[in-house]
């Protein structure tokens, strides 16, 4: 099983979005962060729009990983209308741009994990990942010892990204 090695700072963070989802109790994750009256700066969100937002992905597989999700609560592309999908892709490509611009990766994954057997965490709400990558940025923790190290806070990545982020 793959460890992850965190700071003490994650500890508020997962604990206030842990607590204001279990107060709020409906809706998936995603639409109890957006509802959130924890700061964005708090929650992770990086964008709102009129139908979806981007938020970072609180255990990332590296520094600047994030995803864009519709904010409603919908498990299939086919279920999107026309005006979130044409915003969930506008937001995907503001969001590769901010992370081409906030870390000048080599690369960069976009991608999305659609029901359970997909591989979806959250098979009710879509979402696709976006990713900074690097050539050989599999690292020896990660081979060897089944852990992430993560170069830099989330309160950092959001900053960076949010900083890059460019109004649509």
């Amino acid at each position: 099983m793959l460890e992850r090695l965190w700071a003490p700072w994650r500890s508020r963070y997962v604990s206030e979005i842990h607590a204001t989802a279990s107060e709020e109790g409906e809706g998936t994750l995603f639409e109890r962060i957006l509802a959130s009256p924890v700061p964005d700066e708090e929650t992770g969100i990086l964008w709102r729009g009129a139908t979806c937002f981007a938020v970072l992905n609180a255990y990332p597989y590296g520094s600047g990983h994030l995803m864009v999700a519709p904010n409603r609560a919908v498990a299939d592309l086919a279920d999107l209308t026309d005006a979130e999908s044409e915003e969930l892709w506008a937001a995907v490509r503001a969001a590769v741009a901010a992370i081409r611009r906030a870390y000048n990766p080599e690369g960069v994954n976009v991608g999305l994990n659609l029901g359970a057997a997909g591989g979806a965490g959250i098979p009710d709400h879509l979402h696709v990942h976006c990713l900074p990558r690097w050539r050989g940025d599999t690292n020896f923790m990660t081979t060897v010892a089944e852990a992430r190290v993560l170069p830099e806070p989330l309160a950092e990545s959001w900053s960076k990204l949010r900083n890059a982020w460019e109004p649509q």
